[in-house]
């Protein structure tokens, strides 16, 4: 993704319809695409005929509109609302369970999930403040649907060796069965259109989504490095030195509870150290990979103060 050092600006971009036009194209629910292995409870749907008369549909494709299974229209849309709203969001909760790839790769243990990355998205988008040109809440929805499509394809990561325009091909793919899932309907076409514009990077909204995609990330890497120093200073240092010079079963017991305490809050614990150099040397990667990258003033302004904060933590770890 090419650096634009420039501000953000006013752009013809930056309020756009919800009803603009999308490339949209034939699509058939793909059998590879895990959503479950229970087969689909059958759910009522409105489709309107030919000639402009609606019939209900349950989904499994027996009709329902005649014989003494008839329901009336409304009750009919209301269920079938209500059913689509629910299955979507059972499909979504693969969001909270799924964890970052990129951290599991890097051996952090317990690490956030693609859910937790998106909310403290939205969050940024929610703080910032008033910016010429900016539409702030359509900041927060964007960074609450930029990874939606990751229920279903996962959590695709560089390290994974897929070409760019396959994942997207993957995600658009997943999205439109997402979609359909949700039953369609404008609520469907904003969140297929908020995708969309956040994956080509078409508006200022979407410049800073994606910064803010940058810092959460670096934000993350930052508290995982800390991680270890956090922990002890939850536990008295000199209590903790003082213990570990006595020779006695009590206090050998207290100190042995203390270490497995801190090994299960810190990551990569082979060795023990107040700040673990060589954990922050793999956490470089992240810091690196995104340096001049973001396009926006107020990216580069909260990278920097991560970085810096870094960097202070580092120096005063070392003297």
């Amino acid at each position: 993704m090419a650096a634009n050092s420039s501000s953000l600006s006013l752009s013809s971009h930056s309020s756009l319809p919800l009803n603009r036009s999308l490339s949209h194209r034939s699509h058939q629910p793909s059998p590879n695409l895990p959503f479950t292995n229970d087969p689909p409870s059958p759910r009522l749907v409105s489709v309107r005929a030919q000639g402009g008369s609606e019939r209900a549909f349950s989904v499994d494709g027996f009709e329902s509109g005649s014989g003494p299974k008839s329901v009336a229209h409304s009750d009919c849309t209301e269920a079938s609302s209500s059913s689509s709203a629910i299955d979507f969001l059972t499909l979504c909760h693969r969001l909270k369970t799924t964890k970052r790839k990129g951290w599991i790769n890097h051996g952090i243990k317990g690490p956030e999930s693609i859910a937790d990355h998106m909310y403290r998205m939205s969050l940024m988008a929610l703080i910032v403040g008033d910016l010429p040109g900016v539409n702030r809440e359509r900041c927060i929805k964007m960074a609450i649907v930029h990874d939606i499509a990751e229920a279903i394809v996962g959590d695709i990561t560089p390290s994974d060796g897929v070409p760019k325009e396959e994942k997207s091909r993957r995600e658009q793919e997943a999205l439109n069965e997402m979609c359909e899932v949700l039953g369609g309907g404008l609520r469907a076409e904003e969140i297929k259109e908020l995708w969309a514009e956040y994956e080509n990077n078409s508006s200022v909204e979407a410049n800073l989504v994606k910064d803010f995609d940058k810092v959460e990330m670096i934000l993350q890497a930052l508290e995982y490095e800390m991680g270890k120093l956090l922990v002890l200073q939850m536990v008295n240092v000199h209590d903790f030195n003082f213990l570990e010079s006595q020779n006695t079963c009590a206090s050998q017991d207290v100190l042995h509870v203390l270490m497995i305490y801190v090994r299960e809050k810190s990551t990569d614990m082979d060795e023990y150290s107040v700040m673990g150099a060589e954990h922050g040397k793999v956490l470089d990667e992240f810091f690196l990979s995104t340096a001049g990258k973001f396009q926006t003033e107020i990216g580069k302004s909260w990278a920097a103060e991560i970085i810096s904060r870094r960097n202070s933590r580092l120096a005063n770890t070392l003297s």
